[in-house]
């Protein structure tokens, strides 16, 4: 059988089980009708588990490194819900809670939201009192300010650019090494920051959740060595880390809880162990034998481990499913040919077989076809169809759009894809072969994905991958995909179809300087469509975030604002002696 045939007989099945299955119920998540109705995603909203005890050590299961965890470089959801959670604050975070109540903005290192003044265009944070690094020294305001400069340095890509895109006078800065310093940020004193800000920007304190706005005491500073050992203002602190291999965290000791009402720090050690295989991964999960019964895994289940956990009611009871609130693109590189020709990418957009690409990922159990390039909690619920293309795709349109275009034999280009998208780069394959488009699929290591995509002049024409908004706005997402200026020769962001039209970049300032959050909320909608039209880049799905954790774990829950991630702020055992390590 080829992969397609066989990802759909798996699907057929799984779909056969979900049908049959009886005994689960769970609570509708906003927006989603399907979500009480589906046992894959029946514990959407739920803490599994029940609460945990403090003590033990919770052991976590990947197949891969990190990208980053230097808080400067950080920015992919599964390593900023670690990383924020675990081993630095930021001024202000997510609620810890399962579902929406995840989404609720709250103080962290600050004592509040932030105060606007000078029309948004300056904001005033305050740090609370007695919060401390590993070492037992107090983090500073100095400290936020000297890691959001050093986001900056050439050798320090990759992170968010809420700063860049948004702080005064930052043209041409390449950060701190020089002794150089930003006068947009100022702290008068070592519990005060305040940010000048180049426009008005009424959601600014949403962007302080990122991993640039963590502390980062100067005299700390390793340059990119800080990725390996980044200094904790957290609950923990790293003992060890071996690249690859494992990350060992124990207790911060001048952590004060009474500072942070987000992390509750239930296990005294985290052990992760990297480098296995992701199938090894989901079978220990799905047997939770021994020290397994006190893991839970780093990545998302596999989709063909799908009927391995669907027909067992005891293993589907530790699923978690929760949406990603991402989604997954073809990205086309506009820059250059083929694909800076409208109709070749049209092209792409017809001849694309969703429905394909949805059933290599486990099918409508874990996976919905995408209409729009916003995910749709960005659309009050539901994602437009505007191009009215069928599920299947439209292999005849696509020949036509083609023919027009000059290529009416068809081409050859290469997709860049990371290893664990590599069933639904096959999917793509397939579909876009049979409109005359020969696609060569490489793969790359997920830690090295987003550096491989982000060199500009060397990558592939195309590639897969995805984008989640920073908080629920469209501002968090189609300036980011589709605003060319901002796009880096190296540790490119984003943008990765290299999209740079005028026309788009206008209307993203306009809706920029709206100040009324419903009008901007439907520029943004119409806006998605526009582009769509343009055809920079293909939508395909939005992904659940599936995960099987281990019978001896408590007060586990996806959370939305992290991608669908677990929740590090809340995770723990039932009985941590059980645990090992």
């Amino acid at each position: 059988m080829n992969k397609r045939t066989s990802s759909v007989l798996a699907t057929a099945v799984a779909t056969a089980l979900l049908a049959g299955a009886t005994g689960c119920s769970g609570g509708k998540r906003s927006g989603d009708g399907r979500n009480g109705k589906n046992p894959a995603t029946a514990n959407l909203g739920a803490v599994i588990g029940g609460t945990p005890k403090k003590g033990g050590t919770l052991t976590v299961l990947s197949h891969q490194d990190f990208t980053h965890l230097d808080p400067a470089r950080n920015w992919t959801m599964s390593d900023m819900e670690f990383g924020t959670r675990l081993l630095y604050r930021t001024l202000v975070t997510y609620k810890a809670a399962p579902g929406a109540a995840g989404g609720e903005l709250v103080p962290d290192l600050a004592t509040d939201l932030g105060t606007p003044s000078n029309g948004a265009r300056t904001w005033t944070f305050h740090l609370k009192k007695g919060v401390k690094y590993e070492d037992g020294t107090p983090v500073t305001a100095q400290d936020i300010k000297y890691n959001v400069e050093r986001s900056f340095s050439p050798d320090l890509y990759g992170g968010a650019d809420y700063a860049a895109r948004y702080l005064k006078g930052v043209d041409g800065y390449k950060g701190p090494a020089d002794g150089k310093h930003l006068d947009s940020i100022r702290t008068p004193d070592d519990r005060t920051i305040v940010f000048e800000l180049r426009k008005p920007f009424a959601e600014f304190a949403n962007a302080t959740v990122m991993p640039t706005f963590a502390p980062v005491p100067k005299k700390r500073d390793t340059g990119p060595k800080y990725d390996s050992r980044p200094f904790s203002s957290g609950p923990y602190k790293i003992d060890t880390y071996q690249r690859n291999k494992r990350l060992i965290l124990v207790r911060n000791p001048h952590w004060d809880p009474a500072t942070d009402g987000i992390r509750k720090a239930y296990p005294d050690k985290l052990v992760m162990v990297m480098g296995l295989k992701h199938n090894q991964v989901d079978d220990r999960m799905i047997a939770s034998q021994g020290a397994d019964a006190s893991a839970v895994p780093w990545y998302a289940l596999r989709p063909e481990s799908g009927v391995k956990v669907l027909p067992k009611a005891e293993v589907r009871k530790r699923l978690l499913a929760e949406s990603t609130n991402c989604t997954d693109m073809v990205q086309m590189h506009t820059g250059r040919a083929p694909f800076n020709d409208v109709k070749v990418r049209q092209a792409v957009q017809y001849a694309l077989d969703k429905e394909m690409v949805v059933n290599s990922s486990g099918g409508p159990a874990f996976n919905d076809a995408s209409t729009a390039y916003m995910p749709d909690t960005l659309f009050d619920g539901k994602q437009p169809d505007t191009l009215k293309i069928p599920a299947t795709g439209d292999a005849a349109k696509a020949k036509e759009l083609l023919k027009q275009a000059g290529k009416a034999g068809g081409f050859t280009t290469k997709m860049t894809v990371s290893n664990g998208d590599k069933g639904r780069a096959e999917a793509i394959q397939q579909a876009l072969a049979k409109a005359g488009i020969k696609v060569t699929i490489e793969t790359v290591d997920p830690a090295a994905f987003y550096t491989t995509i982000g060199d500009t002049t060397n990558r592939t024409d195309m590639v897969y991958t995805g984008w989640c908004p920073d908080y629920p706005s469209g501002s968090t997402f189609l300036p980011f995909v589709f605003d060319g200026r901002h796009i880096k020769e190296k540790g490119n962001t984003g943008n990765h179809s290299l999209f740079r039209d005028e026309a788009t970049m206008k209307r993203i300032d306009e809706i920029a300087a709206m100040t009324d959050a419903g009008k901007a909320g439907k520029a943004w909608r119409e806006l998605d469509g526009e582009i769509l039209t343009k055809a920079p880049a293909v939508p395909v799905l939005m992904r659940r975030w599936p995960l099987v954790v281990g019978t001896n774990i408590a007060g586990a829950y996806g959370q939305t604002s992290f991608g669908g991630q677990l929740d590090y702020a809340s995770v723990g055992l039932k009985d941590p002696s059980k645990s090992e390590g």
